[in-house]
């Protein structure tokens, strides 16, 4: 992990460097903010593996850091980040890598090709946008309640 950004309150961010042992740091960091928040293990399993498939491939195209940052929705409507539609756990994963990725259809044979198909399958909502120095792809999880 190259620094921990922010833990306290409602947003957790993280910044990993770009090498395969940031995908199970990330996974960790992920798994530890949504327990200390008290969410349920399965929003938080969804995340992780959403988390990990997104770090993933920013480890693949992306040679800088990889930003990591989880937003819960407040309980007034107030609080960090943008707004989210009902009660849903914001993830974001951002990269230096300016170009948007591409969902593709893998075939049954394929080994990879799958992780934007999971992100829109599993998430209630999902997008990217560019940022001044690269690219952020974000998904929101439905929480219960």
């Amino acid at each position: 992990m190259i620094g921990v950004t922010d833990t306290e309150g409602d947003c957790a961010e993280w910044s990993f460097p770009a090498v395969p042992g940031s995908v199970r740091s990330a996974r960790h960091a992920v798994r530890d903010a949504l327990h200390v928040w008290g969410l349920d293990a399965a929003v938080g399993d969804v995340a992780v593996l959403l988390v990990s498939e997104l770090v993933t491939n920013s480890l693949r195209y992306a040679a800088g850091p990889i930003g990591v940052r989880l937003v819960r929705p407040h309980p007034d409507g107030e609080g960090p980040g943008p707004r989210t539609a009902g009660q849903a756990l914001l993830v974001e994963v951002s990269d230096p890598l300016p170009d948007a990725p591409t969902e593709r259809m893998a075939g049954p044979e394929d080994e990879g090709g799958r992780g934007l198909q999971l992100v829109a399958c599993s998430a209630r909502r999902w997008g990217t946008r560019r940022g001044k120095s690269g690219k952020t792809v974000w998904f929101e999880l439905a929480l219960p309640g």
